[in-house]
């Protein structure tokens, strides 16, 4: 269930910071949604391992619900929540599938598989429907990239499972 929660809770927090940019000398423009944004990636693939396929999209339509609930109580820009809402149910749907086709796989094939297709194709479909006409193709281009980029990382550092790693470590310390 606390993977639920922080999927959920990032999907709001990414739209609320979705338009809060940094710019990096290498990488572009990177929006504060893309760092948090980027957890929902591996949640995603933590609650598929937990509690199955079924509850994924059950988390998903929920999540949509209350980005939808939170632009019309009007606390985000429409055109980032349907930016959002195509990029969550296109992105997170290839990712659920993926991952499901690799279940027999570990996990960490599972999810960097699904992983390299779903945080490109979130990072393209947001950016060109939430950025397209406000930004020159070339900043939309950077964001883009830079997402990927940022994303990536952070998905990653969420799939090495830190926190397991360093149970594990005190465990043994407690056995010696």
């Amino acid at each position: 269930m606390p993977f639920v929660v922080l999927y959920i809770a990032a999907t709001l927090a990414a739209n609320v910071t979705a338009t809060w940019f940094i710019h990096f000398p290498v990488f572009g423009q990177v929006s504060i949604a893309t760092f948090i944004f980027g957890i929902t990636f591996t949640a995603r693939d933590r609650v598929h391992s937990l509690l199955g396929r079924k509850n994924v999209y059950l988390m998903i339509a929920a999540a949509a619900l209350l980005n939808l609930i939170v632009t019309v109580l009007g606390g985000v820009e429409w055109r980032i929540v349907v930016a959002s809402l195509t990029a969550i149910v296109l992105a997170e749907t290839a990712d659920t599938e993926i991952y499901q086709h690799f279940i027999a796989n570990t996990w960490g094939m599972r999810v960097l598989k699904s992983n390299a297709v779903s945080i490109p194709l979130d990072s393209l479909l947001f950016n060109l429907i939430a950025f397209a006409g406000l930004f020159s193709p070339m900043e939309v281009a950077s964001i883009i990239f830079g997402e990927i980029v940022f994303k990536g990382v952070v998905s990653a550092i969420m799939a090495i499972r830190p926190l397991e790693y360093f149970r594990s470590k005190n465990a043994a310390r407690r056995l010696h």
